[in-house]
């Protein structure tokens, strides 16, 4: 059973002090990419999929996101305010589970872009989604073949879908997450309040079986570096002229 994502939430909270030498005094999802912030690459691709409402949580820099993303209508942004206190992954989009429906969301990191491959990979996300099996569905892309990622890979791929982590840290994974999901609220029954990491919430989906993974088509970029950031232009431009 496919699943009718009508929202999204967009993690845009982040610190981003790795970014800092090419952010310009600005927070990590207004950093320009090809001509265009990257909280803005990640909006356009939502609308573009049908969705038509994302909520952007903001804690660092706050205000110049907020102001940015001013009068967006596709989709229709709402901004969950965690100026307070910053909640992490997991505590960030519990907060904002009021405002993102009772049925299966995205969520989507703001510094995740990719080249597409054959077809919308959104799209093939959403047809892979079985409300009846799944909590989470994770959106991953071969390690090997990334740019701006580096480590053992994040998940392995089992053939019936479901992902495992590593076994032990000397073992390398295939793939890398890419910072896109779709989850259910019901991933986020008794969790803590405050905050916490997504991996709390996947650790358990993991043991119970639920939580599955579809492999990306295409070039996946993370771009969380001044370095990744100039590759990703260069790629980007590269597709470009094809």
């Amino acid at each position: 059973m496919a699943a009718a994502l009508d929202s999204a939430m967009v993690l845009c909270a982040g610190l981003g002090t790795r970014m800092a030498p090419a952010n310009n005094g600005l927070p990590k999802p207004l950093v320009a990419l090809a001509g265009k912030a990257l909280v803005d690459h990640v909006l356009d691709r939502l609308a573009a999929a049908g969705i038509a409402r994302a909520v952007v949580n903001v804690h660092h820099m706050a205000d110049r996101i907020e102001a940015h993303l001013q009068g967006r209508t596709r989709p229709a942004v709402e901004i969950s305010d965690e100026r307070a206190a910053l909640l992490d992954t997991g505590g960030g989009v519990k907060k904002a589970l009021p405002r993102l429906g009772a049925g299966p969301f995205l969520i989507h990191n703001s510094d995740s872009v990719w080249i597409e491959g054959v077809g919308s990979n959104l799209a093939r996300l959403a047809a892979a989604w079985d409300d009846r099996r799944m909590d989470c569905l994770m959106l991953l892309a071969l390690a090997s073949a990334s740019r701006g990622y580096h480590g053992p890979g994040d998940f392995a791929l089992e053939s019936d879908g479901r992902i495992r982590r590593r076994r032990h840290e000397q073992e390398i994974v295939p793939f890398a997450f890419t910072g896109v999901s779709i989850a259910h609220p019901r991933l986020f029954a008794e969790s803590p309040e405050g905050a916490f990491s997504l991996n709390l919430v996947w650790s358990r989906a993991i043991a119970a079986g639920r939580a599955y993974g579809v492999r990306l088509e295409g070039l996946w970029m993370h771009v969380g570096t001044p370095e990744a950031l100039a590759e990703a232009e260069q790629r980007l431009k590269d597709a470009a002229s094809l």
